[in-house]
């Protein structure tokens, strides 16, 4: 009876030292720390407090400014830890307020790099290409999406894009401003982030 105990015992350690191994590398893998941006680009300087638009499928646009940060799980999904938010403009109807960012729902680093440009945000080390997807809350009660795609100067890939498209209720405005990397520059965007 005695060597049925102990027998059971292995069995149950080994079973725990598998399922540990196949958890450790999602425990050792750490939270992202991200600041988002909508950004400036004047005389080869990028800083905070600029504008992007993007362009719904009847011709409507809106137009957004914005800063924020969220924290990236492990997995690149699902957060609440969130901050920040911007106004909104849209033309048809003609309406503006704020918006509030309210979720997080999922981030994917891609690479690049800022330079030669100056970075009047962060540290240039920190600055990533990238696509989030964030929850919004709008002033007027409507409730979104925002998805901020960020191409840096070089070494990101040509697939992606650069500003922001959103939803504001059931209108989808899916179809991004484009960037205008000349000064002012216009419909950028910048992340930074810190492990």
């Amino acid at each position: 009876m005695k060597s049925k105990t102990v027998w059971t015992s292995e069995i149950a350690v080994f079973f725990l030292t598998v399922l540990l191994a196949i958890a450790a590398p999602a425990a050792n893998a750490q939270a992202r720390h991200v600041r988002w941006d909508i950004v400036n680009l004047v005389s080869g300087t990028v800083s905070a407090g600029g504008s992007a638009s993007a362009i719904a499928s009847d011709g409507s646009e809106i137009t957004l400014t914005g800063t924020g940060t969220f924290v990236a799980p492990a997995d690149a999904q699902g957060s609440s830890a969130v901050t920040g938010g911007g106004t909104w403009t849209t033309d048809t109807p003609s309406a503006s307020g704020t918006y509030t960012v309210d979720g997080f729902v999922r981030f994917d680093e891609s690479t690049g790099t800022l330079s030669p440009l100056t970075d009047a945000i962060g540290e240039a080390e920190d600055a990533v290409a990238g696509l989030a997807v964030l929850t919004i809350s709008y002033s007027d009660g409507a409730r979104g999406i925002l998805v901020i795609g960020c191409s840096l100067v070089s070494g990101t890939p040509l697939s992606v894009g650069e500003g922001v498209t959103a939803s504001k209720g059931p209108v989808d405005y899916f179809i991004r401003e484009a960037a205008v990397f000349s000064a002012p520059g216009e419909n950028l965007t910048a992340f930074h982030v810190k492990d």
